[in-house]
């Protein structure tokens, strides 16, 4: 059986866990904003490198044995 608090309770509860919260800086949020960037497009670029030399390795495989 589940115990009930009344809405009064909830509220101030809830204000209090709100109160607990650390927001981020304006310069934390762009850092990792930033970075999240950086992230990304080293990911696109190393991803692009694979799919290059996958692609030249069949090639080469496909023109060697045909």
């Amino acid at each position: 059986m589940a115990v009930k608090t009344n809405p009064f309770q909830f509220i101030q509860q809830t204000r209090a866990e709100i109160s607990k919260v650390v927001w981020p800086t304006r310069r934390e949020v762009l850092l990792t904003t930033v970075m999240v960037f950086i992230m990304a497009t080293l990911t696109a670029v190393f991803f692009f490198f694979v799919d290059f030399v996958i692609r030249q390795g069949l090639e080469l495989l496909l023109t060697t044995v045909g």
